[in-house]
């Protein structure tokens, strides 16, 4: 097998037809139209024009201009405004896809979890009601502490520092030690 298609496999089978499925009915369900019959998620999705069209209802006039034609640079342009606005929205540039993902088709499963990592986003906007996609992410648990709970903490010694109540680690050899062998 050459190496091209053994990274295509790789990439493929980390796709979740599940997930594909679920993004699809959160996508139609934000938007109120069903995807064309007998056309395949990432068809629907390469032009760019649906997830603009996305990002307008989550956030009104974050895509202010949505190619409907003009060939395969001006979806790409799509995609790439798309990308801004999620960016803008709070969705974590680590998240996003790379254009070539889904125009390409080089990574669907990337595409699929950057529209879950949008679907986590609505969560921080109180605005929108709904319907989420994926988990709550968690708040945040700010902690305080007095001063002497923190001084009580410097007391104790923790098991990483090698010794605990007079055992020690010293002495111990794991494993074979290095042998320097001279004149040979």
């Amino acid at each position: 097998m050459s190496l091209e298609r053994a990274v295509r496999a790789k990439i493929a089978g980390k796709r979740n037809p599940e997930m594909d499925k679920e993004a699809q009915e959160w996508i139609e369900a934000i938007l109120g139209e069903k995807f064309p019959a007998g056309q395949v998620y990432e068809d629907v999705l390469k032009d760019g024009q649906v997830l603009c069209t996305l990002m307008n209802k989550l956030s009104p006039d974050s895509v202010l201009k949505i190619n409907s034609s003009g060939g395969q640079f001006k979806f790409m342009e799509n995609l790439n405004n798309f990308q801004k606005a999620l960016k803008a929205y709070g969705v974590p540039d680590i998240d996003v896809f790379q254009t070539v993902d889904l125009y390409e088709k080089k990574d669907i499963a990337n595409v699929t979890n950057t529209i879950f990592a949008l679907g986590r986003a609505t969560y921080k906007h109180a605005e929108f009601k709904g319907p989420f996609l994926g988990p709550k992410p968690a708040d945040e648990c700010k902690r305080d502490f007095s001063e002497e709970q923190l001084k009580a903490g410097q007391t104790i010694v923790g098991l990483q520092a090698g010794s605990n109540k007079g055992a020690t680690q010293a002495g111990q050899n794991i494993g074979a030690g290095r042998k320097i062998l001279l004149g040979k």
